[in-house]
Protein backbone atom coordinates (compact mmCIF):
# COMPACT_ATOMS: atom_id res chain seq x y z
CA UNK A 1 0.00 0.00 0.00
CA UNK A 2 1.93 3.34 -1.13
CA UNK A 3 2.27 5.80 1.83
CA UNK A 4 -0.62 9.02 0.61
CA UNK A 5 1.22 12.55 0.09
CA UNK A 6 -1.51 13.75 2.50
CA UNK A 7 0.20 11.62 5.23
CA UNK A 8 3.67 12.39 4.05
CA UNK A 9 2.95 16.30 4.54
CA UNK A 10 0.90 15.56 7.64
CA UNK A 11 4.14 13.72 8.97
CA UNK A 12 6.69 16.20 7.88
CA UNK A 13 4.81 19.20 9.47
CA UNK A 14 4.49 16.95 12.77
CA UNK A 15 7.77 16.11 13.38
CA UNK A 16 9.05 19.51 12.42
CA UNK A 17 6.88 21.13 14.75
CA UNK A 18 7.37 18.50 18.05
CA UNK A 19 11.18 17.94 17.40
CA UNK A 20 13.85 20.92 16.09
CA UNK A 21 16.67 18.24 16.09
CA UNK A 22 14.53 15.94 13.57
CA UNK A 23 13.07 18.93 11.54
CA UNK A 24 16.95 20.25 11.24
CA UNK A 25 17.41 16.59 9.51
CA UNK A 26 14.39 16.35 7.26
CA UNK A 27 15.33 19.78 5.94
CA UNK A 28 18.97 18.60 4.94
CA UNK A 29 17.82 15.35 4.02
CA UNK A 30 15.19 16.69 1.69
CA UNK A 31 11.84 14.96 1.00
CA UNK A 32 10.56 11.56 1.91
CA UNK A 33 11.11 9.22 -1.15
CA UNK A 34 10.44 5.53 0.88
CA UNK A 35 8.41 3.52 -2.18
CA UNK A 36 6.46 1.04 -0.55
CA UNK A 37 7.05 -2.58 -2.04
CA UNK A 38 3.94 -4.44 -3.08
CA UNK A 39 5.42 -7.93 -3.82
CA UNK A 40 4.82 -8.72 0.36
CA UNK A 41 6.51 -12.35 -0.28
CA UNK A 42 9.49 -11.40 -2.40
CA UNK A 43 9.92 -8.47 0.23
CA UNK A 44 10.17 -11.13 2.98
CA UNK A 45 12.33 -12.94 0.56
CA UNK A 46 15.35 -10.41 0.39
CA UNK A 47 14.83 -9.30 4.07
CA UNK A 48 15.38 -13.07 4.95
CA UNK A 49 18.67 -12.94 2.05
CA UNK A 50 20.11 -9.87 3.56
CA UNK A 51 20.53 -11.33 6.87
CA UNK A 52 24.14 -11.65 8.29
CA UNK A 53 25.32 -10.54 5.06
CA UNK A 54 26.73 -7.21 3.26
CA UNK A 55 24.09 -5.61 0.71
CA UNK A 56 26.38 -6.42 -2.42
CA UNK A 57 26.14 -10.36 -1.31
CA UNK A 58 22.65 -10.60 -0.82
CA UNK A 59 21.65 -9.08 -3.72
CA UNK A 60 24.35 -11.22 -5.93
CA UNK A 61 22.05 -14.39 -4.38
CA UNK A 62 18.55 -12.41 -5.14
CA UNK A 63 19.34 -12.11 -8.73
CA UNK A 64 20.86 -16.27 -8.76
CA UNK A 65 18.03 -17.04 -7.21
CA UNK A 66 16.04 -15.00 -9.75
CA UNK A 67 17.54 -16.96 -12.79
CA UNK A 68 17.37 -20.02 -11.23
CA UNK A 69 13.33 -19.95 -11.17
CA UNK A 70 13.12 -18.68 -14.56
CA UNK A 71 10.78 -18.70 -16.07
CA UNK A 72 9.10 -18.49 -13.48
CA UNK A 73 8.83 -15.41 -11.17
CA UNK A 74 9.43 -15.40 -7.63
CA UNK A 75 6.71 -17.28 -5.54
CA UNK A 76 5.51 -20.09 -2.83
CA UNK A 77 4.94 -22.21 -6.09
CA UNK A 78 8.29 -21.82 -7.61
CA UNK A 79 10.65 -22.08 -4.17
CA UNK A 80 8.36 -24.73 -3.60
CA UNK A 81 9.32 -26.68 -7.52
CA UNK A 82 12.83 -26.45 -6.72
CA UNK A 83 15.03 -28.46 -4.42
CA UNK A 84 17.58 -27.39 -1.65
CA UNK A 85 20.63 -28.35 -3.63
CA UNK A 86 19.17 -25.76 -6.31
CA UNK A 87 18.71 -23.21 -3.88
CA UNK A 88 22.32 -23.70 -2.22
CA UNK A 89 23.33 -23.63 -5.55
CA UNK A 90 22.31 -19.96 -5.72
CA UNK A 91 23.87 -19.16 -2.73
CA UNK A 92 21.80 -19.45 0.07
CA UNK A 93 22.47 -21.44 3.32
CA UNK A 94 21.07 -24.47 4.48
CA UNK A 95 19.80 -22.37 7.24
CA UNK A 96 18.20 -19.77 4.68
CA UNK A 97 16.83 -22.47 2.80
CA UNK A 98 14.68 -24.10 5.27
CA UNK A 99 13.65 -20.30 6.33
CA UNK A 100 12.13 -20.17 2.64
CA UNK A 101 10.75 -23.45 3.06
CA UNK A 102 8.96 -22.40 6.28
CA UNK A 103 7.80 -19.04 4.87
CA UNK A 104 6.72 -20.87 1.20
CA UNK A 105 4.91 -23.43 2.94
CA UNK A 106 3.11 -21.10 5.20
CA UNK A 107 1.80 -19.29 2.60
CA UNK A 108 1.01 -22.08 0.39
CA UNK A 109 -1.28 -23.42 2.93
CA UNK A 110 -2.60 -20.45 4.24
CA UNK A 111 -1.21 -20.00 7.24
CA UNK A 112 0.32 -16.90 6.41
CA UNK A 113 -2.22 -14.70 4.79
CA UNK A 114 -0.25 -12.45 3.24
CA UNK A 115 -2.96 -10.87 0.88
CA UNK A 116 -4.96 -9.96 4.51
CA UNK A 117 -2.19 -9.22 6.58
CA UNK A 118 -2.65 -5.62 5.65
CA UNK A 119 -5.93 -6.01 7.64
CA UNK A 120 -4.14 -6.71 10.75
CA UNK A 121 -3.28 -3.87 13.72
CA UNK A 122 0.47 -3.28 13.58
CA UNK A 123 1.35 -5.91 16.74
CA UNK A 124 -1.11 -8.43 14.95
CA UNK A 125 0.58 -8.67 11.71
CA UNK A 126 3.83 -8.61 13.60
CA UNK A 127 2.68 -11.56 15.53
CA UNK A 128 1.46 -13.61 12.67
CA UNK A 129 4.94 -12.72 10.80
CA UNK A 130 7.38 -14.01 13.65
CA UNK A 131 6.13 -17.32 13.56
CA UNK A 132 7.81 -17.99 10.56
CA UNK A 133 11.38 -19.51 11.14
CA UNK A 134 13.94 -17.09 10.29
CA UNK A 135 11.92 -14.08 10.85
CA UNK A 136 12.19 -11.60 14.26
CA UNK A 137 10.24 -8.53 15.05
CA UNK A 138 12.92 -6.29 13.32
CA UNK A 139 11.75 -8.34 9.95
CA UNK A 140 8.51 -8.01 10.78
CA UNK A 141 8.97 -4.20 11.59
CA UNK A 142 10.77 -3.82 8.35
CA UNK A 143 7.75 -5.53 6.40
CA UNK A 144 5.38 -2.99 7.98
CA UNK A 145 7.17 -0.23 7.17
CA UNK A 146 8.63 -0.87 3.72
CA UNK A 147 5.73 -3.04 2.33
CA UNK A 148 2.43 -2.33 4.15
CA UNK A 149 3.03 1.46 4.88
CA UNK A 150 2.58 1.96 8.33
CA UNK A 151 3.34 5.07 9.98
CA UNK A 152 4.37 4.59 13.15
CA UNK A 153 6.57 2.22 13.42
CA UNK A 154 9.44 2.31 15.35
CA UNK A 155 12.54 -0.32 15.49
CA UNK A 156 14.17 0.63 18.36
CA UNK A 157 16.70 -2.59 18.30
CA UNK A 158 17.83 -1.42 14.81
CA UNK A 159 21.57 -0.24 14.82
CA UNK A 160 21.12 2.57 12.25
CA UNK A 161 18.71 4.38 14.27
CA UNK A 162 20.16 4.15 17.33
CA UNK A 163 23.36 5.20 16.03
CA UNK A 164 21.45 8.65 14.32
CA UNK A 165 19.77 8.66 17.75
CA UNK A 166 23.10 8.88 19.95
CA UNK A 167 24.59 10.96 16.80
CA UNK A 168 21.47 13.64 16.68
CA UNK A 169 20.83 14.21 20.02
CA UNK A 170 24.33 14.44 21.74
CA UNK A 171 24.56 10.85 23.73
CA UNK A 172 27.71 9.50 25.03
CA UNK A 173 26.77 5.51 23.82
CA UNK A 174 24.21 4.09 21.77
CA UNK A 175 20.67 4.49 23.52
CA UNK A 176 19.23 1.38 25.58
CA UNK A 177 15.47 0.84 24.39
CA UNK A 178 13.79 2.70 27.22
CA UNK A 179 15.62 5.65 26.03
CA UNK A 180 15.30 4.89 22.49
CA UNK A 181 11.63 5.18 23.31
CA UNK A 182 11.42 8.54 25.06
CA UNK A 183 13.18 9.80 22.51
CA UNK A 184 10.73 8.59 19.56
CA UNK A 185 7.58 9.29 21.75
CA UNK A 186 7.09 12.93 20.56
CA UNK A 187 7.54 11.12 16.86
CA UNK A 188 3.91 9.42 17.19
CA UNK A 189 2.12 8.64 15.08
CA UNK A 190 4.59 9.04 12.28
CA UNK A 191 7.72 7.32 14.14
CA UNK A 192 8.45 5.25 10.60
CA UNK A 193 8.79 8.57 8.87
CA UNK A 194 11.07 9.65 11.68
CA UNK A 195 13.17 6.66 11.88
CA UNK A 196 13.66 6.46 8.01
CA UNK A 197 15.50 10.11 8.38
CA UNK A 198 17.42 8.48 10.88
CA UNK A 199 18.92 5.99 8.71
CA UNK A 200 19.08 8.46 5.91
CA UNK A 201 21.63 10.33 8.52
CA UNK A 202 25.04 8.63 6.97
CA UNK A 203 23.83 9.77 3.76
CA UNK A 204 23.27 13.59 4.37
CA UNK A 205 26.82 13.19 5.79
CA UNK A 206 28.87 11.72 2.79
CA UNK A 207 26.27 11.38 -0.12
CA UNK A 208 23.14 13.61 0.09
CA UNK A 209 22.03 12.75 -3.66
CA UNK A 210 21.75 9.17 -2.84
CA UNK A 211 18.51 7.46 -3.97
CA UNK A 212 17.27 6.83 -0.72
CA UNK A 213 13.45 5.57 -2.25
CA UNK A 214 14.12 1.52 -0.70
CA UNK A 215 16.52 2.13 1.96
CA UNK A 216 17.61 0.45 4.25
CA UNK A 217 16.33 -2.84 2.93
Amino acid sequence: MAIKSVHIESALEHLCRVDAIMGDLIVKAGPFTLKTERNRFGMLVRSILSQQISTRAARAIRLRLDQLLLPDKLSPEAIAAVTDEQLRSAGLSTQKVSYLRDLSARVLDERLRLDRIGRLSDEAAIEQLIQVRGIGRWTAQMFLIFSLGRLDVFPHDDLGVRSSIRDLYGLEELPDKKTSHAIAEPWAPYRSVASWYCWRLIDVRNAPTTDASNYPV
